[in-house]
């Protein structure tokens, strides 16, 4: 793991936001940096080398909203300097009956 995807699971896997994520779960031909099957969300940590596959990660962000989950995107920076303002926006986008 990086050190962004670090200091996120760290967050994560404590449990308290009453999700329970999985990190590095695999989905159809992707690998997902972390995963909530029970509120079907997706938060991937992006960094420098995703600015140069930026079509890439639209083709598969496209793919994983048809199979019905949401794909949520944070900077590494936001992760490292902002790791409340994340961890806020994972739980406003997880569904009212998950969280």
């Amino acid at each position: 793991m990086t050190g962004p995807e670090r200091t996120l699971w760290a967050l994560l896997r404590r449990d308290q936001l009453n999700l329970h994520f999985r990190r590095q779960h695999p989905i159809g031909p992707f690998i997902l940096d972390f995963y909530c099957a029970k509120a079907k969300l997706c938060v991937e940590i992006d960094g420098p080398v995703h600015m140069e596959q930026a079509e890439y990660d639209q083709r598969w962000t496209e793919w994983l909203e048809r199979e019905g989950i949401r794909v949520l995107r944070f900077t590494a920076e936001d992760v490292e300097r902002r790791p409340a303002v994340v961890v806020a926006g994972i739980v406003r986008a997880a569904p009212p009956s998950t969280a």
